[in-house]
């Protein structure tokens, strides 16, 4: 299957745990991979204004991936989902940080641009709201329906391996 993953926002502002790094850097190692990271310009997203906090001005990708594209509040941008759906995949595999918000923001935009998002559901963090991140999978599976783990992935990739 024709897939990528993209990474949400695991990034030093938003303090990952290790263990999401380290599994999306082996997922990354495996199939193409972008990732966004989330920047702050007030006069593009007013974060400080209405809600007293706000990322970084800078900061960087703790995954090695492809392509990074930088977005300025909750959604993708248009350069990352253009980017995506000249990929021509078959679904996008999404994982990341804060999975009620930025990551459920990342489904809507790839949805409402008529492709594929699944989400990894092992491999995504709620913010400190619920940082088990279960909201977000629920709202996720609601919306959008398709879910995988990482174990799921590694018997589809060693399946692909094996058919090659």
């Amino acid at each position: 299957m024709r897939q990528v993953l993209l990474i949400v926002d695991i990034q030093s502002t938003f303090s990952p745990p290790e263990w999401l790094v380290d599994r999306a850097r082996w997922l990354s190692a495996r199939l193409p991979a972008i990732a966004s990271v989330e920047l702050h310009d007030e006069q593009v997203t007013p974060f400080q204004r209405q809600l007293g906090w706000h990322p970084a001005t800078e900061d960087e990708s703790l995954v090695e991936v492809d392509r990074v594209f930088v977005k300025h509040g909750y959604s993708q941008t248009a350069e990352a989902i253009e980017y995506i759906r000249q990929l021509g995949v078959e679904r996008v595999l999404v994982c990341g940080m804060q999975t009620e918000t930025c990551v459920l923001a990342a489904g809507f935009a790839l949805f409402d641009a008529g492709l594929n998002p699944t989400l990894v559901t092992d491999l995504t963090v709620g913010s400190s709201l619920d940082r088990s991140g279960q909201l977000g999978i629920d709202l996720w599976k609601h919306h959008f329906r398709q879910v995988t783990t990482t174990g799921e992935l590694m018997a589809e990739l060693a399946a692909d391996a094996c058919r090659q």
